[in-house]
């Protein structure tokens, strides 16, 4: 087993011991496997690998030109970490390149990109109503040697899996607070003055499954976009340097906002008090559940937001037309955040009429970005992933776009 950040789940399994002796080449180090790093993204889709970094430092030079995508194969198998659930797949990732980095490292990329199959770190598990970091288990084989520079070839017959590496996912810290509520959060480079911070509220796909002992505290940055976009260079130029907290619920935001409310408060209050947090700054953004949680927040707590974007939000009833609405009229007009409401009109899961279009001519002074469908890049995503959009900073009303807005905003 490897470490995957602080949860261990990336396994070598049979997969730590996989080559081809080739003739005319000298094997690598016998007994001794070569580790290789395990390289993701968070695109707007979900995070997925992109390549493996192999530790071939040690063997002196490569010729790069002894390196191509028929060099290694490589093949992945996924596995659920939630009991009596089935493996998500089992394939080869195709290579598209195999080169070089700055320090020497073999780095094999693997195709990826929207709907690529096979590159996802993360799984649905439909009973559930759960995305889970999966149990991922990389096996390469080395079908030709490289060459060294000053030596004889070099054929790699055993690897070790390490950890998985992402950048703007691991540049958050992983933290609890007092009542048991996990999250993770970023935090810009010192300097002096007090900042803003950005609380992100996840969907509902990204809460934990505590029945199965689930509770990872990561799903909510690899899933999509939505916290890692306000981290971004473009971002925090915009804001002036935020600190980025990302909640974890311990099951659903809808699941009762009132008990989680105060919950959510508590990590606000308790990274305001460790870091210089200009509390008239405080930003709350949410994503369909996280939507709703972030309305019911700022009928909860009138003054505590500069501002708030609920993102293709629930406000109806559920459960049926005679059940009582998630957040009634009375309290939606009686939100004093100034708010900016996101959606798309195609949203399959919440329907816009009733929840978005609705709290929008309810809350005062609101404003609204409604979007025919959710295209990103030429891909065309589900119409309920509208958080894409203010991920990417898009929504814009009168030229402003909607973190210089939030930017501008400051608690009365």
């Amino acid at each position: 087993m490897a470490a995957l950040s602080r949860r261990t789940v990336l396994t070598a399994g049979a997969g730590a011991a996989a080559g081809l002796a080739l003739p005319g080449a000298v094997a690598a180090s016998p007994g001794t496997a070569v580790r290789f790093r395990v390289d993701a993204r968070t695109l707007d889709g979900g995070e997925q690998v992109t390549s493996l970094t192999l530790d071939t430092r040690r063997f002196g030079p490569i010729d790069p030109a002894s390196l191509s995508p028929g060099t290694f194969r490589v093949h992945v198998t996924a596995t659920s970490p939630l009991p009596n659930t089935a493996g998500l797949y089992d394939l080869d990732r195709t290579v598209t390149a195999v080169r070089l980095d700055r320090r020497g490292d073999v780095v094999i990329e693997l195709a990826h990109g929207e709907g690529v199959p096979g590159g996802g770190t993360l799984g649905w598990v439909l009973d559930r109503g759960r995305n889970v970091l999966l149990d991922l288990d990389y096996t390469i084989t080395q079908l030709a040697p490289f060459r060294r520079r000053h030596g004889r070839p070099v054929t790699i017959t055993e690897f070790a899996q390490g950890r998985l590496a992402d950048p703007e996912v691991d540049a958050f810290t992983y933290h609890r607070s007092r009542s048991g509520m996990k999250y993770r959060l970023f935090s810009p480079p010192a300097r002096a003055g007090r900042r803003p911070l950005v609380v992100w509220l996840h969907g509902a796909g990204e809460g934990a499954s505590l029945p199965d002992g689930y509770y990872d505290n990561e799903t909510t940055l690899r899933a999509n976009r939505g916290a890692l976009g306000f981290v971004t260079p473009e971002a925090q130029k915009i804001f002036g340097g935020a600190y980025v907290v990302a909640p974890q619920s311990t099951s659903f935001w809808m699941e009762d906002g009132d008990r989680f409310a105060p919950l959510i408060r508590e990590i606000i209050d308790e990274v305001a008090r460790r870091h210089p947090v200009d509390r008239s700054r405080v930003h709350v953004v949410g994503a369909s559940n996280g939507g709703y949680m972030s309305l019911k927040m700022t009928t909860v707590y009138r003054d505590l937001f500069a501002s708030s974007v609920p993102i293709c939000g629930v406000v109806q009833p559920i459960g049926g037309p005679t059940a009582p609405p998630l957040i009634p009229d009375a309290e939606l007009a009686a939100i004093t955040t100034p708010t900016w409401l996101v959606t798309s009109l195609d949203d399959p899961t919440v329907p816009p009429g009733p929840n978005t279009v609705h709290a929008a001519e309810l809350i005062p002074g609101a404003l609204t970005t409604l979007y025919d469908e959710v295209v990103w890049n030429g891909y065309h995503f589900n119409g309920h992933w509208s958080w894409i959009y203010v991920a990417r900073n898009h929504p814009r009303i009168d030229g402003v776009s909607i973190w210089e807005w939030m930017a501008r905003q400051r608690r009365r």
